[in-house]
């Protein structure tokens, strides 16, 4: 049997997303009557292929992404009159920023493909996407110290931003989903979910509908993946930048000193 309702959240990066999943998992006992879960630890092949398609937008990876979200929804429980959440950020593609990987302009492609497969598989079922977006200069900023943790990134923010400026206008990526999408899409920024009740999921909560007796006995876990302190930042940039051409010196640089300050 189908469910009621599928909602598809597939981020954006940088935008409450782990805070988002984590408070969805520190609940999921007080949801399962309700919501079913597939989280991003869920769907790993999937979001490979997805990463993948981001970045060489050729028709065999995109035919790859769309055979493991069909293999996602092959593997889902029978879940009568409840709503299944399907939330990872890397849905959309891999964060941008990465070499010539300048935007999302992938994300409208893989969307309309899952969404599409999800109104075949549930042809009675309430389908919609939810995005999180956030302040551009908020966004850009915190996406390029991620890289700086993540990959061997060696610019500084003022060149970064120069050249990825155009990937943190969310609202416009959101606008193009929506005209794409043959269902509703919703989005909210983060600046106007972080003193909600359950923080950045409570948006995306509240479009499950949700008994208020439910909502009542739903918890608000500590934030999280939030940016490393400034000096730790920039000593990981300094890594980067002694260590451009050896990536395992770069990698134990900056696990020393992820180590050091009790983030590793």
């Amino acid at each position: 049997m189908m469910p009621r309702r599928i909602i598809l959240h597939p981020g954006f990066h940088k935008t409450g997303t782990s805070s988002l999943q984590a408070t969805l998992r520190a609940n999921r006992s007080v949801l399962r009557p309700h919501v079913a879960l597939r989280l991003r630890w869920q769907m790993k092949d999937l979001l490979h292929a997805t990463r993948g398609y981001s970045t060489w937008r050729d028709p065999l990876t995109l035919l790859k992404a769309e055979h493991r979200f069909d293999a996602l929804l092959d593997a889902l429980p029978r879940m009568p009159r409840r709503t299944l959440i399907l939330s990872a950020e890397e849905l959309a593609g891999h964060l941008p920023g990465r070499g010539d990987l300048a935007d999302y302009s992938a994300a409208p492609e893989l969307l309309d493909s899952f969404t599409r497969s999800l109104r075949q598989r549930f042809p009675r079922a309430e389908i919609m996407v939810y995005l999180s977006t956030r302040d551009p200069a908020e966004w850009i900023a915190s996406a390029y110290w991620e890289h700086v943790k993540a990959s061997s990134m060696t610019l500084d923010l003022a060149e970064f931003t120069a050249r990825y400026a155009p990937a943190a206008d969310l609202d416009t990526v959101v606008e193009t989903i929506t005209r794409r999408l043959p269902c509703p899409v919703h989005h909210a920024r983060l600046e106007t979910c972080r003193d909600l009740p359950l923080g950045p999921a409570t948006p995306l909560l509240d479009l499950c509908e949700l008994p208020p007796e439910v909502m009542a006995q739903l918890t608000l876990p500590p934030p999280e993946n939030r940016r490393l302190p400034a000096d730790l930042l920039q000593a990981l940039l300094d890594a980067n930048r002694q260590h451009p051409d050896d990536p395992q010196a770069r990698r134990r640089a900056k696990t020393a000193l992820l180590t050091q300050a009790g983030t590793a």
